[in-house]
């Protein structure tokens, strides 16, 4: 865990989505907190996270999703090299 990250805001913010029981309330909350740039942003990180899995390739990534090889290379690297979490919620997911 990021101990930059870590603090009592983000934790009141961890436990306000853990208290979120269905994805219309995930979408009440999430358009409220976020603008709508942002949560499709985060959107496109999650597919694009989701098709490296699968072994697509940057430019099929891109081309799908319109994001940028700087993007999917930073998705890329989280995935080989960072804390797990995305595939601890493909796994989950399956």
């Amino acid at each position: 865990m990021n101990k930059k990250l870590k603090n009592d805001s983000v934790d009141q913010l961890f436990n306000a989505v853990l208290c979120l029981k269905t994805k219309e309330e995930c979408y009440t909350f999430f358009e409220d907190l976020c603008t709508v740039n942002e949560l499709l942003s985060l959107s496109q990180r999650f597919e694009v996270a989701a098709m490296l899995k699968s072994h697509k390739t940057y430019l099929e990534i891109a081309e799908k999703t319109g994001a940028s090889t700087a993007t999917i290379s930073r998705v890329n690297r989280s995935l080989n090299y960072g804390n797990d979490g995305y595939n601890m919620i493909f796994e989950r997911l399956s």
